[in-house]
């Protein structure tokens, strides 16, 4: 019998978090799991769960939204072998969306049960000059306009719902002032300057409650998708910008501009934070990088709600037993425009 750690952050979705954990404790333990539940203080303790239960040999499965995912999956990284599962209980569980994870707790549970495990990339952010370290990204990293919009909805009230992204960038839009970005693709590389909104570099498709902001990104080609929104007045951004990136159409406008690459530098003519899944992660200048392979996921046996994958998984990661592929590994990039 299969134990599982079933680590819940209480506060994610305005308490949905919470009140959902009873649930899923019971549909765990109905498919023959046995659970020991452990809610979150804070993100440092949600690390320290995550070591714990990963050295007593543990299935983790997190109860949250992508802040909570990505911080375990930051985690679990550096130990292979560990196995994540993920449960939404989040406000916007933009991961989970784009894996195909249902909002259902009974129908999640069936999945982490099932133990279908598939080796799925992360993303990196790093100071220019570190050597090491950083921190780990399951969905995008954005900078700019995104620092701003991200700041105003982690304070922004939580009967919102999943409404609080749209509200952050409302909110940011009405102060915003062009700012000048230089992003080096690939170092050493070409680098290119742009008078941008933002610089998003995205190992998923989604962020922000459902805007698919980077509609072509995949999780197992060791690759970000780099979508850069130049300098438009703010109201073609309310009219022709914003109201698309619900559907990823927005990429198809001509100040939107979208490479691909395993690494880039970031810097800017001011001060910005860097965020990924929700939370600051670095002040600028930094680099980002993809890590192929980086943590070994339970997933749905399809390959996710709208071709998260660029394949199917090879044979051997069908079983929860499954290691992760080499956190280091990378693949390399063309580097070139896609829009």
């Amino acid at each position: 019998m299969d134990d599982v750690c079933l680590i819940v952050n209480p506060a994610a979705g305005g308490g949905k978090a919470s009140r959902l954990a009873p649930s899923v404790e019971s549909a765990l333990r109905a498919r023959g799991l046995t659970v020991r539940r452990c809610d979150t203080r804070d993100l440092v303790h949600a690390r320290e769960l995550t070591l714990q239960a990963a050295g007593a040999g543990e299935t983790i499965v997190a109860l949250s939204g992508d802040g909570l995912v990505g911080v375990i999956a930051d985690t679990l990284r550096e130990l292979p072998g560990a196995v994540l599962g993920v449960v939404p209980g989040g406000r916007g569980n933009d991961l989970a969306h784009v894996l195909g994870i249902p909002d259902d707790p009974g129908a999640a549970a069936a999945i982490v049960a099932e133990g279908h495990t598939r080796a799925v990339d992360l993303g990196l952010v790093e100071g220019e000059g570190s050597n090491g370290g950083g921190k780990a990204f399951v969905g995008i990293a954005s900078v700019g306009f995104d620092s701003e919009a991200n700041r105003i909805a982690n304070q922004a009230p939580r009967w919102l719902g999943g409404l609080v992204y749209a509200y952050g960038a409302l909110r940011a839009l009405i102060s915003w002032r062009p700012a000048r970005f230089e992003v080096e693709l690939d170092p050493p590389g070409q680098r290119r300057g742009f008078s941008a909104y933002s610089v998003g570099a995205a190992n998923s498709k989604e962020y922000g409650g459902g805007m698919r902001a980077a509609p072509g990104a995949l999780l197992d080609d060791g690759l970000l998708e780099v979508v850069i929104l130049e300098s438009v007045s703010k109201l073609a951004f309310l009219t022709r910008i914003f109201p698309k990136v619900f559907s990823g159409t927005h990429v198809e406008e001509p100040g939107v501009h979208v490479f691909r690459a395993r690494e880039l530098t970031v810097s800017s003519d001011r001060p910005f934070t860097m965020y990924a899944d929700g939370d600051p992660v670095g002040e600028l200048p930094v680099r980002v990088r993809a890590l192929k392979g980086a943590i070994t996921m339970l997933l749905p046996r399809a390959g996710g709600a709208d071709s998260a994958f660029s394949q199917d998984p090879p044979p051997g990661e069908a079983t929860r037993t499954s290691a992760p592929s080499d956190p280091s590994g990378v693949s390399p990039a063309d580097g070139t425009a896609r829009g």
